[in-house]
């Protein structure tokens, strides 16, 4: 078993570093949030007093950090990390941020001889708590493989993209493909429910049709139509409409760089970033429903 050390105890970081405790591995953790330590503090973790106790004899630091700047600042800061951390740790981001940001950390941390792989997650919440997430690593084929032993404690699907910052770049893709399909379910079942069809009904017709895809089978965005995902649970989060928005300008970002044509992935994001303006925040992303259905 190893020695883990985990920066970012959030929604995702909290059940993730969790399951690392189940699996048998010593993992020291650091979050601002004093509330979210005692909660790991009570499954069996240590606390850092300070964020460089987390490299203390640590095998692994794995960090859940909201944005780009947070992960550079964590490592390569002033009394960053990468001050603190042995050769023999290995450094695994889990945050989604732009690729630039994953290859300018990982690069510096190769010139002190830290090894580093970006590793975004999919699967929400849920799939944090149940430890079924996916993983989209980017780094080299070695570190993959290190990195392998212990994200299979955390998630189910382990998925090497390429090199670092790839797994941001396969990331963002996945995220701006859901957000289009979820306005898009939104959309058709919003209309046949203005036709008086029942939506349960068309959901079911749609899933054995050439309509079927993720958002309608396993989240779909009209209340009552599932049992235990957001839309029947008042839109509680799941993946936030923030979240979601941030992931979209990350996205356009990465296509601006590279001249991408993302017409779809660019509505997504307005419609996204009107939902925020309306105070839809903090609601799950699957609330999009309501841009349809509120008359």
């Amino acid at each position: 078993m190893a020695q883990v050390g985990f920066i970012g105890l959030g929604n995702m970081g909290g059940p993730m570093a969790i399951n690392l405790l189940k699996a048998g591995h010593q993992v020291c953790v650091f979050d601002l949030n004093p509330e979210a330590v005692a909660t790991l503090e009570a499954s069996g973790a240590t606390k850092a007093t300070v964020v460089s106790d987390v490299c203390r004899e640590a095998d692994y630091v794995i960090s859940m950090l909201p944005a780009g700047k947070h992960v550079r600042a964590v490592y390569t800061g002033d009394d960053g990390l990468i001050n603190y951390l042995s050769k023999n740790t290995q450094v695994i981001d889990c945050s989604t941020i732009d690729a630039g940001s994953a290859q300018f950390v990982g690069n510096k941390l190769a010139e002190s001889g830290i090894s580093f792989v970006d590793a975004p997650v999919s699967g929400g919440v849920a799939g944090a708590a149940a430890g079924t997430l996916t993983f989209i690593v980017g780094g080299n084929k070695a570190d993959f493989e290190r990195a392998h032993v212990v994200l299979t404690n955390m998630g189910k699907n382990i998925f090497h993209a390429g090199d670092i910052g790839a797994g941001q770049v396969a990331k963002i893709c996945n995220n701006m493909l859901l957000s289009i399909l979820m306005a898009g379910t939104s959309e058709a079942l919003q209309m046949g429910v203005d036709h008086g069809l029942d939506p349960k009904v068309l959901s079911e017709i749609m899933l054995n049709s050439s309509g079927r895809n993720w958002t309608l089978e396993l989240y779909n965005p009209c209340p009552d139509v599932l049992e235990n995902v957001p839309s029947s649970n008042g839109y509680k989060p799941g993946f936030m409409v923030d979240l979601m928005a941030k992931d979209l300008g990350l996205a356009m970002q990465s296509a601006q760089q590279t001249n991408s044509a993302t017409p779809m992935g660019a509505l997504a994001k307005n419609l996204y970033n009107l939902m925020q303006n309306q105070g839809k925040g903090n609601e799950d992303f699957s609330a999009i429903f309501k841009l349809y259905s509120e008359k």
